[in-house]
């Protein structure tokens, strides 16, 4: 999962796009006649190389024909959903990222309840916490997990080395308990090489320490609670501490910039969930070896997860089922791991050799299966709203602004909640 800015213009595009991808009908395209059981139209956001696991299956499974359409970020996935949903057009299987899930578990009758085709029979395989996401005040399930996002801290060990700091990966990890000492130990860096430590202060540390307690931008009831959450407020005044001590590299995350200036080690550290990994492999082939993985500040935490839905009108449902059931077991989502990095969502595996003894090469032969499993086995899940993406947005906008110099930081966070009023009402 990822959360990236969705401008006008582009999210006007993508919407656009993905309405003439499905016109005819859901899962009708003119390569794929509606109604083939073997064939079904499949919508994933970006960044997260979902047609790995598309051409995967295909191999596997031969005949079938799948017609894989990357909307756009993740936000923009899901506001083209909502689109497709109102005008009657619509894919047959969804990617939907877990911040968005809640609007759309809300409207359950928008979607296939999966209980008829199994789920009921395989719910039990997931986390408790990661299935009550998807799961309806009726009981109906209307998502099946693909991954968590269980967190660390990927560094550059040649940088650290020029930098003077330490590049074991437990000597890393003990720079920064907290929070506060991750931003000092920022200062150090930039102070001996003049370089920018961490890509950006929204998502590296405000968005890493936002999740990492029991309470987020809801109470456990459901209420909305952003604007007097203390542990918000402390994630946002560390943010904006980080922001301000002129250890980034202010390039905002999932931008150009930010992917060219991981391949340049423009920064030293990146936050980085277990998805990320793959993301760095990808923009950055060639710095290989010279990653590690450290334990995030606080130890715990999760950032992201997503989970496959069928929407209502899908024209070939028990297709999509079938990829569903395939490519979410628990040992398809152990295998994925090993693949990409993506944590798996079914705990029965988390004690398999195959991710206790993973060891990545591309970061240093990190044992990433043992980090990041570590990192939920501390975390208390918090409620995720209808509106958790738009607020989670908002905030990190506010950061950017001071981050950019466009804005003040002490009216930072007045001006986000004011912002987060306007946009959701409450």
């Amino acid at each position: 999962m990822k959360l990236r800015i969705a401008t006008p213009v582009v999210l006007a595009t993508a919407v656009a796009l993905t309405l003439s991808a499905c016109g005819g009908g859901g899962g009708s395209g003119p390569s794929q006649p509606a109604g083939n059981s073997k064939s079904f139209e499949f919508w994933s956001f970006t960044g997260i190389d979902q047609k790995v696991s598309v051409e995967d299956y295909q191999k596997k499974n031969p005949g079938v024909q799948i017609k894989l359409t990357e909307v756009g970020s993740s936000v923009e996935t899901a506001q083209a959903l909502t689109t497709a949903l109102a005008g009657g057009k619509v894919p047959d299987l969804v990617l939907i990222q877990g911040d968005d899930l809640p609007k759309f578990v809300q409207q359950s009758q928008n979607f296939h309840d999966l209980r008829p085709l199994g789920a009921d029979k395989i719910k039990g395989d997931y986390l408790d916490w990661v299935m009550s996401q998807s799961t309806a005040k009726g009981g109906e399930i209307i998502g099946i997990p693909t991954d968590v996002g269980g967190m660390a801290v990927a560094y550059r060990t040649d940088l650290f080395k020029e930098a003077g700091l330490p590049t074991d990966r437990e000597e890393v990890g003990k720079l920064w308990p907290t929070w506060d000492a991750f931003i000092e130990t920022g200062k150090k860096y930039t102070a001996a090489t003049g370089k920018a430590f961490v890509d950006n202060a929204a998502t590296s540390v405000f968005y890493q320490a936002v999740n990492q307690g029991p309470q987020k931008y809801y109470d456990p009831s459901g209420n909305v609670v952003y604007s007097t959450s203390p542990q918000v407020k402390t994630a946002f005044d560390l943010a904006i501490k980080a922001a301000q001590a002129g250890i980034t590299a202010k390039q905002s995350s999932f931008s150009e910039g930010w992917s060219a200036g991981m391949a340049k080690g423009q920064f030293a550290v990146i936050a980085a969930p277990s998805w990320m990994l793959g993301g760095i492999r990808r923009n950055a082939p060639d710095t290989e070896g010279k990653w590690d993985v450290a334990t995030i500040p606080g130890g715990a935490g999760n950032w992201g997860g997503s989970y496959l839905a069928i929407p209502k009108g899908a024209a070939n449902p028990k297709a999509a089922w079938d990829y569903i059931t395939k490519t979410q077991s628990p040992q398809a989502q152990l295998e994925h791991f090993a693949k990409s990095g993506s944590l798996p969502t079914t705990p029965s595996v988390y004690k398999d050799p195959k991710l206790t003894g993973l060891k990545d090469p591309f970061f240093s032969d990190a044992p990433t299966g043992t980090i990041y499993t570590n990192s939920l086995l501390g975390l208390k899940p918090f409620f995720i709203g209808p509106d958790s993406s738009t607020i989670g947005q908002e905030f990190q906008n506010a950061i950017t602004n001071v981050e950019q110099g466009k804005g003040d930081a002490a009216k930072a966070w007045d001006a986000a909640v004011a912002n987060i009023k306007t946009a959701i009402g409450k």
